[in-house]
């Protein structure tokens, strides 16, 4: 069953490329895009789907985990209360939050170049927004509802009619409760 799939390593990270690809230079790819799993923008073409859906997948990992670690950062800062804190400690913080966001503003544009590559190699997968949406430009067709025959009618009414009158007794002793609390509440506020 293995032999049918033949399963090409030929570096590291990317499997299934010639040799010939591996050794593109890196010229279409905006600067801090690139890690070393991923392939050069133009041997982009060549690369299946499923391989870059699984590069987005780690991507949005690292944007979860980098937006993590600017929540953690931001709630480890001591909020301005009169105590002087040290010039140090807040640039260092101030320097790492500024470069875990440098990071996560990368990762969305990473991000957003696979989708478009994405969308670009499977266009007969895509679906129009007018099919997201329910309902949308389409007229619903009425649901026919059979006529019940009368003695489900009257079992309805006399179901009602009994829900009625328990709301009715409940509504009641809420009163009756709320009557009773205030009594009480007034006894003690004397009692003091």
């Amino acid at each position: 069953m293995s032999a049918s799939l033949p399963q090409k390593v030929l570096g590291p990270g990317m499997p299934g490329m010639p040799p010939q690809q591996q050794q593109q230079p890196q010229t279409h790819m905006p600067p801090g895009l690139a890690q070393p799993g991923m392939p050069p923008q133009g041997a982009l073409r060549e690369i299946s789907p499923v391989y870059l859906c699984r590069i987005g997948q780690e991507t949005v990992q690292d944007i979860v985990t980098r937006t993590m670690e600017i929540f953690q950062i931001t709630r480890a800062t001591q909020l301005p209360n009169g105590v002087t804190q040290s010039q140090a400690a807040y640039q260092d913080r101030f320097g790492k939050l500024q470069e875990h966001l440098r990071q996560l503003t990368l990762l969305f544009r990473k991000l957003r170049l696979l989708y478009e590559r994405c969308v670009e190699m499977t266009p007969d997968l895509q679906e129009s927004p007018a099919e997201l949406i329910p309902y949308v430009g389409e007229e619903t067709t009425p649901v026919r509802v059979e006529p019940c025959s009368p003695a489900v009618i009257q079992e309805r009414q006399e179901v009602l009619e009994k829900v009625r009158q328990k709301n009715q007794e409940m509504k009641m002793l809420m009163d009756q409760m709320r009557n009773l609390l205030w009594d009480v509440n007034a006894m003690l506020t004397m009692r003091k």
